[in-house]
């Protein structure tokens, strides 16, 4: 951008702190801007109005704007998205965290300015990719979750296509005798919360039905999925423009928990149980008899390392509900439940304290260590560690075990299909049948996930998982799945009940929606939502290694048959980890590049070793350690002013040219704030924060055959609620590398 215009901030203290004449002259001269203006309020309806009047008579065609966080006033510093708009965090990150009017303060000042016009000078105006796209939502599932996200976004005037695999819908919630308490004072199960939903949804003019229907083919992006359904063997393919996969869940294998008794006749699950009920009478299935005695069994196979081990939220209302039915059919039956915690949330805990209070009904907290026949034809429990301070032992007509969730995102008959293709790869036999057979391996990658979608990515027929659940940022955005426009609902997404289930579509499909009106309007998804960016390939240099499509969380990527990418737009998320991936360096954004991020480094001021005054660059990702960073800021908390803050869409676009040039160009140490990665990851893009370890480890390699010492970089795993232990974490660095001494290539 060749003419920048400049705007500094004095107001919030900063004028007090910074000499801005300085600043001022930094931009005219050593960044030739045509217009620097000071303004005591900047985010006034004066001062933007001034700018948008210096816009209009083309005095300049691009905005640095020196105040506060970019984070902070984005509603007053709101232009067209088109323009070019760097910030300069004066505020939060240099005068609210460093002393006033101090050669330090200053210098953070001035380097921070010229690290932003460096940037903003090789920044492009972005455009909005442009396409036709469809607006139909396609919702896989037709249990309560996906006949709700088919009313929802039907009524919101989205034509729907609604597909389940079944003959009727209705899902699991069919087949129950009741449901939950949905009413004050909730002491009472209801009966049918389906029979509204259904009439309302089948007379829609919006919403097209498809049952005994699968899904065959997902090709395509946000906007753009072509999905090939098969009704009794006719095939048909339409256009869509989002996806709502609401494919409930299925119950946990009752094989597997022969330590309680399953196998014997008169043991069974919660799920059998309620069949039984829902068909007429219990009765035990030895003899056909109306049961006297029953023990029920929580968390059978759940909470623990050998089976599930999350809480499958609904078994303990189940066994609530099923005590009620045998008391209603025998009002003196016994009824015995073992639980390690009951779980009854909400008004819920109103429906336990009723159950609870009956006199025949007994709860106790234990351990069954054993459940086998007894000689007078009842089962026998052995229960320790109960809550009566002893030993237990139960015999009843009929033990129910109280079995989980486990989410349909599984495929039974493409995992087989998977097998099959890697069994012929073994077997070598004739070339054409090897090669067929491997191009079917990769189609088929063994990710656990849901085959459901059969997804026609580079990455394979599925969603990723974790748990056996989609895998998504589970605290900033629950319905989201690693394939973008894909949103999960009920309780394919998490263990939840048929209420929860209908209010989770309806966060789903809100989703959904977005994603449609986003890609229409050419921008970006969560976290970057409105970005209008995107990578561009110069594919003539690429050299087809393949990490690009490999590293991408979100399959934005496919290949051509030589593995070189094929970019997908509406499936990116703006992260930019395929830019750090690429050796190349052949991927770049029009506003954030390798080139770009590599002359904010080169633009910083690195003073002579004998001054005593190191120089640390922090790459900070945008998502949490640079939230962090502000709130340190904002609660005054005080650090080292040799750190230069640079922001990183994601840890994982580092590319590791920037930790070579900084070297090289004198800089003493390197800091990597990112997000936290393993098991519980919060890192916004999944995996970024993990890639850059990854890479990490072969730039300390290199050092040290460049004789420098690897402890002048480090990565450290951040949290936006990390702030109080920010400044302190990067005093720590920075003291270490005092210690280690001045880059010896400082002055070349």
């Amino acid at each position: 951008m060749d003419k920048l215009g400049v705007y500094l901030c004095s107001g919030c203290s900063i004028g007090d702190s910074l000499d801005l004449e300085k600043l001022s002259k930094i931009a005219q001269k050593e960044y030739k801007a045509p217009l620097c203006r000071v303004h005591p309020q900047l985010c006034g309806a004066e001062a933007v109005g001034q700018i948008r009047s210096d816009l209009a008579g083309g005095a300049i065609n691009g905005l640095v704007i020196a105040a506060c966080s970019p984070r902070a006033k984005t509603e007053a510093f709101r232009f067209d998205p088109t323009l070019v708009v760097e910030r300069v965090n004066l505020r939060e990150q240099v005068t609210w965290c460093h002393p006033p009017k101090n050669e330090d303060t200053q210098m953070l000042a001035d380097d921070s300015l010229r690290m932003v016009m460096a940037k903003a000078g090789k920044t492009e105006a972005s455009a909005p990719a442009s396409e036709i796209l469809s607006r139909t939502v396609l919702v896989v599932g037709g249990g309560i979750a996906g006949i709700t996200a088919a009313l929802d976004a039907a009524n919101a005037g989205y034509h729907v296509l609604l597909v389940e695999k079944q003959p009727e819908l209705g899902g699991f919630l069919r087949g129950l005798k009741a449901t939950y308490p949905t009413q004050a004072p909730y002491t009472e199960a209801a009966r049918d919360g389906l029979a509204p939903k259904l009439r309302e949804l089948t007379s829609h003019p919006l919403v097209s039905v498809f049952c005994s229907t699968t899904v065959t083919r997902t090709e395509g992006q946000p906007g753009m999925f072509e999905v090939t359904l098969e009704t009794a063997g006719q095939t048909s393919v339409h256009r869509v423009g989002a996806i709502v996969l609401a494919t409930g869940w299925k119950p946990y294998d009752p094989a597997k928990l022969t330590a309680l008794g399953y196998g014997l006749p008169d043991v069974m699950t919660n799920v059998e149980l309620e069949k039984v009920a829902a068909a007429g009478s219990i009765v035990r299935p030895s003899t056909g008899r109306p049961v006297e005695s029953v023990l029920f069994i929580q968390c059978a196979g759940s909470r623990g390392k050998e089976h599930l081990a999350y809480c499958s939220s609904v078994c303990c209302m189940t066994t609530l509900k099923q005590v009620e039915y045998i008391r209603a059919q025998n009002p003196q039956a016994k009824v015995y439940v073992i639980y390690r915690d009951i779980i009854t949330p909400g008004p819920y805990e109103k429906y336990y304290q009723k159950v609870q209070d009956h006199p025949l009904n007994f709860f106790t907290k234990g351990e069954v260590s054993g459940v086998e026949s007894g000689g007078d034809g009842q089962v026998t429990v052995q229960v320790k560690n109960s809550l009566l301070g002893e030993d237990l032992q139960i015999a009843v007509d009929l033990v129910v075990l109280a079995t989980g969730m486990v989410p349909n995102s599984a495929d039974g008959e493409a995992i087989r299909s998977l097998r099959d293709a890697r069994a012929k790869v073994e077997r070598n036999e004739s070339e054409s049948q090897r090669q067929e057979a491997e191009k079917l391996v990769q189609l088929l990658q063994p990710h656990e996930g849901t085959e459901i979608l059969n997804l026609a990515y580079r990455q394979g027929p599925d969603l990723p998982v974790r748990g056996g659940f989609p895998d998504s940022h589970f605290v900033c955005f629950p319905y989201e799945t690693r394939r973008t426009g894909v949103y999960a609902a009920g309780t394919v997404r998490a263990p939840m009940d048929s209420a929860q289930s209908a209010e989770d579509a309806t966060g789903a499909v809100m989703k959904a929606i977005q994603s449609i009106e986003l890609a229409v309007r050419g921008e970006a998804v969560h976290p970057r939502a409105g970005d209008i960016s995107y990578p561009i390939f110069s594919l003539q240099r690429c050299t087809q290694c393949k990490r690009c499509t490999e590293e991408c969380p979100f399959g934005t990527l496919d290949e051509d048959e030589k593995g070189t990418p094929k970019f997908n737009v509406y499936r990116c998320r703006r992260c930019g980890i395929c830019m750090g991936a690429c050796p190349e360096r052949i991927i770049a954004f029009k506003n954030y590049s390798v080139d770009m991020i590599a002359s904010m480094v080169k633009a910083v001021e690195v003073p002579d070793e004998s001054e005593d005054k190191p120089r640390i660059i922090v790459f900070a990702c945008e998502n949490d350690a640079y939230p962090a960073l502000d709130l340190a800021g904002f609660k005054r908390s005080a650090y080292d002013a040799s750190v230069r803050i640079i922001s990183l869409r994601c840890l994982g676009s580092m590319n590791i040219v920037w930790i070579a040039d900084a070297l090289s160009r004198g800089i003493d140490g390197v800091l990597l704030l990112g997000c936290k990665f393993g098991d519980d990851y919060q890192c916004h893009f999944v995996r970024g924060s993990e890639l850059a370890d990854r890479r990490l480890e072969n730039v300390k390699e290199t050092l040290q055959r460049l004789q420098l010492e690897p402890e002048r970089i480090q990565l450290l795993q951040v949290s936006a609620d990390d702030y109080g232990r920010l400044p302190g974490m990067i005093d720590e660095f920075v003291g270490r590398i005092r210690k280690i001494g001045p880059n010896p290539y400082k002055g070349f």
